[in-house]
């Protein structure tokens, strides 16, 4: 028998009460409480913490809720106050999760209450909650630390007995993660006894997950249980009519719209999962153009539209109301929406762990199928979607690291908790170590972050504004100044994002109308008044920009372009990668099964061209083709390691060989390759063996930061470091400082640094940062070290690959406008299938193919859609007929 098990053995009446009632519950609305949520009441009520692994819409908030009521609840007749804390990495999150706390309270006779708490909470709630604390608050990572910044902080979170981490995967692997492990230290050493679980259905690495989490918590009261319940995930791909020999990126893009509007009209209701807002706000117009009935009953939702909207959409969807809502990573988590039927991912995924987390979006219920259906844009992620699927059967998921000491976040949190009642330096040190970010913590470190929130360091000693944090004659350190404290209280977190505009209607009295949301400062500054743009699923028109606010009105018939936000390349997993490969060998060797494998017969067509012309990229070899055109020499080459990484691997392959020749090289990456141009002929079965074997010999970090704009790079990150840090405050509400001023000033911190203190430990995190998070400097190593070791297969090319061709697109992209690539690429295209002679998949000759995939590409590119958002009341879809049989996960 479990210690769990036997604590359970040994409850009070009243628990066995309370938890006669829960079955009875459970029973009433069909359900049977499965085993690992028994499993975790019962550890929850013996004061252990732990990590709960299980399959998404299997009942992990209930097992760790009801776990509380019974561990804290059954006993009481009113619970203390603020027993429980549930941290939620996202808003809309938290909202839906507060209902769901919520629900089983009245039946089940608990007399707790439940709150919420986020930025979007009003003054005047936030006052209630402090005049009588629920029982249980929901909140963010980010306002649980502004509750830290609290004078009587001890007194109101220093009784909280238990921390539940939802989707600890969304948090584990950033800079929310380290900042929620600060606040579980702080309240640990409130709470000795404190309880912790962390919730999750997407981790590759849940020792190293738990073991995080976990950190200040004795081994012997650590548990990890994993979810065992029935739950059918179906994958499955929507195929295209053909998809040619010559893939690139986007190249099907649109093409599928007829696929995506058939399947829509089959099923009740559906999410479409997008990459990027760009790609949302253009699909979303594409659907209202293909059928404009269709108006209100499809929605919008991504992170920059107006919340209000975001709510309705939430609301609507949870009704059934909606036939389809067109989404980002906004409804990624845990949302309940029952009404959901299937999803749409539109592109590739990019990993396995990813496709999961959109896949339990629908049937998000015990003993519902999950079922997603992958959209390919270019040939080459139909392989993915195969890939995929063989991945998620074999269960390779991506693993999740934490940060290793990101001295930004620590110097936020001295000042955090010296606003909190303050602290003792050698009591916090003590403290910030039992975190797994900061468990190895040297004793200069340390000094160094408390000088720099007493003096901001070595070179801003004589700016008052920098002394945030002293001791004082006691020896505890505390914010001197309330103006200091006021603006830490409004600068406290980690999320960093480009300075934004709100967006507005214009109305005829020229003042601002109902909001829209917001987009990046940099994409308004480049329009001009009467230009069009499409957001929020309209076709508007800049009237005027005034005080951080861009207005806007109604507009129809004119070309637009589309707001383009940071972050939108993600790249591909090395679990998805390394699939790929098994895949694209599994069908060079004709071991797949058709009858299991319906990409078959658009995939084969690619491989045997790629075999017929080079060779097929394998685990087995280091696949290199060289070619020469009227551009230059080019050498591809395909190491299947992700855009970021291809993106090192290619200017650090340049640099070396530089050293060496006298040569100057263009680069293009994609993720499943790169290409190196020049202009005149280099012998690589020489010395491409030669560079490559330079790896362990050579410090990897020095010439990735040598090949590259290095000062630029760590500058960029430099930015974002610095407003964590608190070096730059962003401004008051309405008084915001532009994206200009914000990069003038941080840009001046860091020339002043390196110029006077290049020993600021922030500048050495920069670094750091530019290696581990924008060029993946662990996997770019492993992936240097595996090519160094596999022989050199070296093809020579008369005329571009169909692996080769998508990286030479990339190469025009940089270099023609969209319109003339769409012509350069049909020329292309049409030589190429020529060369290539017929397939079995085209539809017509080699001419026609090429005509029609062009013709396509210039659609895209000169896209402009009518506006009819909003142009009719939501109501309730019609029941589409049954859909078609999916085909079952491998």
């Amino acid at each position: 028998m479990s210690a769990a098990r036997s604590g359970a053995s040994r409850a009070a009446p009243a628990q066995d009460a309370l938890e006669a009632r829960l079955v009875e519950w459970f029973a009433s609305r069909g359900w049977t409480p499965f085993p690992f949520q028994r499993e975790v009441w019962d550890a929850v009520r013996a004061g252990q913490s732990g990590l709960l692994h299980a399959t998404t819409g299997t009942g992990k908030t209930y097992a760790a809720w009801l776990g509380a009521l019974l561990a804290f609840a059954s006993t009481e007749k009113e619970a203390a106050p603020l027993t429980v804390l549930w941290l939620t990495p996202m808003r809309a999150l938290a909202a839906d999760t507060t209902r769901a706390l919520q629900a089983p309270l009245a039946e089940l006779g608990v007399n707790w209450t439940v709150a919420l708490r986020t930025g979007d909470t009003g003054s005047s709630e936030r006052a209630a909650q402090a005049r009588r604390l629920p029982s249980a608050l929901v909140t963010t990572p980010e306002s649980l630390s502004l509750m830290l910044t609290r004078a009587d902080a001890r007194q109101t979170l220093g009784r909280v007995r238990l921390v539940v981490v939802d989707e600890w995967h969304e948090l584990i692997g950033n800079k929310r993660g380290v900042q929620t492990q600060l606040a579980l230290a702080r309240l640990h050493q409130w709470q000795p006894e404190l309880r912790v679980w962390g919730l999750s259905a997407t981790l590759g690495n849940i020792e190293h997950a738990s073991d995080v989490l976990l950190a200040g918590v004795p081994a012997a009261k650590r548990v990890r249980v994993q979810g065992h319940a029935p739950k059918a995930l179906t994958i499955d791909t929507l195929l295209p009519d053909h998809a040619g020999r010559f893939p690139w990126a986007g190249h099907l893009g649109l093409s599928m719209l007829p696929h995506v509007v058939r399947e829509l009209d089959e099923s009740s209701t559906t999410l479409v999962f997008l990459n990027t807002r760009s790609q949302a706000e253009l699909w979303y117009q594409a659907l209202l153009d293909a059928r404009p009935e269709w108006a209100g009953q499809i929605a919008l939702h991504h992170g920059s539209l107006d919340r209000a909207t975001r709510e309705w959409v939430e609301l609507n969807l949870k009704q059934g109301a909606l036939r389809a809502v067109v989404c980002t990573s906004s409804l990624d988590l845990g949302v309940d929406f029952l009404p959901v039927e299937r999803v749409l991912q539109v592109g590739s995924p990019k990993g396995v762990a990813r496709l999961l987390q959109r896949a339990g979006r629908s049937g998000h219920a015990p003993g519902r199928t999950s079922r997603v259906t992958v959209v390919p844009t270019h040939s080459l992620e139909l392989v993915e979607s195969l890939a995929a699927r063989h991945a998620v059967a074999a269960r390779r998921i991506e693993a999740r690291e934490s940060p290793d000491q990101p001295l930004d976040v620590l110097v936020q949190h001295l000042v955090t908790v010296a606003l909190g009642g303050g602290f003792r330096a050698d009591e916090l040190l003590r403290e910030v170590r039992t975190t797994w970010a900061y468990r190895d913590l040297g004793d200069d470190e340390w000094q160094w972050c408390l000088d720099f929130v007493r003096q901001g360091g070595k070179t801003l000693t004589a700016y008052p504004d920098y002394r945030r944090a002293q001791p004082d004659e006691e020896g505890i350190w505390r914010v001197p100044d309330a103006r200091l404290a006021r603006r830490h209280r409004m600068s406290v977190g980690t999320i960093v994002s480009d300075a934004t505009m709100q967006v507005r209607y214009w109305s005829r009295a020229g003042s601002g109308g109902a909001s829209l949301g917001s987009v990046e400062e940099g994409f308004i500054a480049r329009l001009a008044p009467g230009d069009c743009f499409l957001f929020s699923g309209r076709l508007l028109e800049l009237v005027r920009v005034q005080e951080m606010t861009a207005y806007v009105r109604r507009a129809s018939g004119r070309k637009p372009v589309v707001p383009r936000w940071n972050g939108g390349r993600m790249p591909l997993s090395t679990e998805l990668a390394e699939t790929m490969l098994d895949m694209l060998e599994a069908v060079a060797q004709k071991r797949l099964d058709p009858r299991t494998t319906p990409e078959l017969p658009l995939i084969e067509p690619i491989v045997d061209l790629q075999a017929r012309w080079s060779a097929v990229p394998t685990r087995h070899a280091l696949l290199a083709e060289t070619l020469h055109s009227r551009e230059g020499w080019h050498l591809f080459l395909y190491p299947f390691a992700g855009r970021s990484v291809h993106l090192g691997l290619g200017s650090l392959l340049a640099w070396r060989l530089g050293q060496k020749l006298p040569a100057t090289f263009s680069v293009a990456v994609n993720d499943y390759g790169l290409e190196l141009l020049t202009p005149s002929e280099i012998d690589w079965g020489r010395w491409l063996p030669e560079v490559l074997a330079e790896e362990g010999h050579r410090d990897l970090a020095a010439d990735v930061l040598a090949s590259l704009n290095a000062g630029e790079l760590s500058l960029r990150r430099f930015r974002e470091i610095a407003r964590v840090a608190g070096l730059i405050f962003q401004g008051y509400p309405g008084e915001a400082r532009s994206a200009r001023q914000l990069q003038a000033s941080s840009s001046l911190f860091y020339q002043v640094f390196r110029q006077h203190d290049p020993d600021n430990l922030l500048l050495g995190q920069a670094e750091r940062e530019v290696l581990m998070q924008e060029l993946d400097a662990h996997r770019l190593g492993a992936t240097l070290a595996r090519l160094a070791a596999l022989p050199l297969d070296l093809r020579v090319l008369k005329r571009p690959s169909p692996f080769a061709f998508p990286l030479v697109v990339e190469f025009l992209r940089e270099k023609l406008s969209t319109e003339k690539l769409a012509d350069r690429i049909a020329r292309m295209l049409a030589e190429l299938e020529r060369a290539a002679g017929p397939a079995d998949d085209a539809p017509g000759d080699a001419n026609e193919v090429a005509t029609e995939v062009a013709t396509k590409v210039a659609t895209i590119a000169r896209f402009g859609m009518s506006d009819h958002a909003g142009s009719a009341a939501p109501r309730k879809p019609r029941r589409a007929r049954k859909p078609s049989k999916p085909l079952p996960l491998l």
